[in-house]
């Protein structure tokens, strides 16, 4: 019986994850894994090396995948890392700031927020100044990449100031891990955290922590979750060579090798990140030609999703602007920042020029509140 062919994506999806996937990644679900067999649990391992050396070139670290999306992740850290007597503190400039919030809330571990607002990077002098006096502060947490509006954080200069303070520092680099290039060590991170659907290009099923192992070995009996407690998660997968406690998603983890494959033949991090700054670049200059105004200043802009303001004109909708645009094959993002009206564009996955261009087209003939078609 021959496989059925894998259909064309009837549009690209312009998100930060779930993104457009190339159709090699989608054919390595074709085949069915089993969990305990070796050849499968040696992929595993090989994702967890590969995913090291992608964060770094230096030693003492090691890598656990989790089933589920990012947010699974974050938990199982934060959940997991700090103890009993611990206290975090999340700098918070967006909703995902704000969720790690909420998860440390909902999980009884005391939490602080240093809240610098929707379109400004964090206040360093304020963060050294809290650090200084509070001592029960021992986590400190920040998102890289807040797609709430596409702004990227500093997370090397932050590093440096929560370890020269002798704190454990907790980086989500969920849409920016991949894409960007980075040196986990260079950046202070004790743990860094992404997931399997974003820069690299898998599908979504499970993210993945990236830790001093240290750290790893240090943190055994603190977890508040079963289903979340990193550490087991990471022993198991140490002492039985990538097996995971339960079910894992083994469709998704053969298409995540495929995507690290990928990843190297386009020439590794920096080349895909100068695909999609490019891609960011041609979208910018394009949707500015076409009336559109950015929300962030170029100078906090991550190479990964774009928020535009609404066009300020009261026959714009964006629900059918949306719909106008899916119609020619592209599918966006409506807005997240609370204060403003806004919507959001992204470039990552497989998407290149030529896909931008296109866009530009479609939108510029979806401009329905201007009088054009």
């Amino acid at each position: 019986m021959e496989h059925p062919r894998i259909p064309e994506n009837p549009y690209l999806l312009l998100t930060p994850g779930p993104l457009t996937t190339t159709p090699t990644v989608k054919a390595a679900m074709l085949q069915d894994w089993c969990t305990w067999d070796r050849d499968y649990n040696g992929i595993v391992q090989g994702i967890r090396e590969r995913l090291v050396k992608l964060a770094t070139t230096s030693a003492g670290y090691t890598c656990t995948l989790m089933q589920g999306s990012g947010t699974f992740s974050v938990e199982s850290v934060i959940g997991t890392a700090i103890p009993e007597n611990g206290t975090l503190l999340v700098l918070v400039n967006g909703a995902y700031g704000n969720r790690m919030v909420q998860i440390a809330g909902r999980l009884g571990i005391p939490v602080q927020v240093l809240d610098s607002g929707e379109v400004a990077p964090p206040d360093l002098s304020l963060l050294e100044s809290i650090l200084r006096s509070d001592t029960s502060v021992t986590h400190v947490a920040v998102v890289h990449c807040e797609t709430t509006t596409g702004m990227l954080n500093p997370v090397e200069t932050i590093g440096r100031l929560v370890k020269s303070m002798g704190r454990i520092y907790i980086v989500d680099a969920m849409s920016s891990f991949g894409g960007i290039p980075m040196d986990i060590h260079a950046m202070g991170a004790d743990y860094l955290i992404s997931s399997a659907n974003k820069c690299i290009q898998g599908v979504p099923g499970f993210g993945f922590v990236i830790a001093r192992r240290d750290e790893m070995e240090r943190i055994g009996g603190q977890a508040r979750s079963v289903s979340l407690d990193l550490h087991d998660q990471w022993k198991t997968m140490e002492d039985q060579s990538g097996k995971w406690r339960f079910t894992s998603p083994t469709h998704v983890v053969r298409a995540f090798a495929q995507a690290l494959l990928e990843l190297e033949e386009e020439g590794g991090v920096q080349k895909r990140w100068e695909r999609y700054r490019e891609n960011q670049t041609i979208l910018v200059e394009g949707m500015e030609a076409l009336g559109f105004r950015c929300l962030l200043p170029k100078s906090l802009q991550s190479p990964v999703i774009t928020a535009f303001h609404n066009p300020e004109n009261p026959e714009f909708h964006f629900h059918r602007f949306y719909e106008a645009l899916k119609a020619k094959g592209f599918v966006i993002y409506p807005g997240k920042v609370t204060s403003k009206e806004t919507f959001r564009m992204g470039n990552i996955g497989d998407i290149h020029r030529a896909d931008i261009l296109r866009l530009l087209e479609a939108v510029r003939d979806s401009m329905f509140w201007t009088g054009r078609p």
